[in-house]
């Protein structure tokens, strides 16, 4: 939308959009304004008292990685579940990147544990390899804790992809279950039941991390491959 790109414009930082790019390697440069996030969830925070905003959801796919982002901050201010998930499936085929997918996580979630699980597997079991990663960022988010059930972790190893930032969030995943629920996690690494690339990055992630003890953190070591 004219007036929302205009004001995007208009906050550009051409050097904050030189570093962040490398970042964003699957992006292409032109469709990379340079704005920083703050800007971006405060801008959706107006927004989304606009009463035309809905003209502007519907205006899939956006040209630019800021317009995806303040279209997921926006959703993330949902109220209602059912158009919450349906504004998020209209909106993740089109998440070309692994920030506009990390970024966003609708507080609406916090309440329904157990509706969301359904919804989550089938994000983890569609083609998309963005709409994976973000399944599996709310299956880590909000059911490692309390709500956490071993056959969960079943649900990640299972997943098969050749993408890589789908490889990275199965590792990001683990490293995280091994901070919270360590010994269900550990069993995946000693029965090899991750892929070799996977399985490293794992132990990789979590001897990086502050959550794991050190004496844990020592046989970690020893489980590469």
């Amino acid at each position: 939308m004219k007036e929302i790109q205009e004001r995007l414009f208009a906050l550009q930082d051409i050097q904050y959009k030189e570093f962040q790019q490398p970042l964003m390697p699957t992006l292409k440069p032109e469709t990379m304004i340079g704005v920083r996030i703050p800007e971006l969830r405060k801008m959706a925070k107006e927004l989304a008292k606009e009463p035309w905003i809905h003209d502007f959801l519907r205006e899939l796919p956006h040209t630019y990685f800021e317009e995806m982002c303040i279209h997921g901050f926006i959703l993330e201010q949902s109220k209602e579940y059912e158009p919450l998930i349906e504004g998020l499936n209209a909106w993740l085929p089109y998440v070309d990147n692994w920030a506009a997918c990390d970024m966003v996580n609708p507080k609406l979630f916090k309440k329904r544990p157990d509706g969301l699980l359904l919804q989550i597997r089938k994000w983890m079991a569609d083609s998309h390899p963005y709409t994976v990663r973000f399944g599996m960022g709310m299956l880590m988010r909000y059911y490692l804790d309390d709500f956490f059930q071993e056959e969960y972790l079943e649900w990640a190893a299972d997943i098969s992809s050749k993408e890589y930032y789908v490889h990275m969030m199965i590792a990001w995943f683990f490293a995280t279950a091994l901070a919270k629920q360590y010994d269900a996690a550990l069993t995946y690494l000693e029965q090899n039941r991750l892929e070799t690339w996977i399985h490293n990055k794992t132990i990789q992630k979590a001897v990086e991390s502050r959550r794991i003890e050190e004496g844990q953190k020592r046989y970690l070591k020893t489980l590469r491959k």
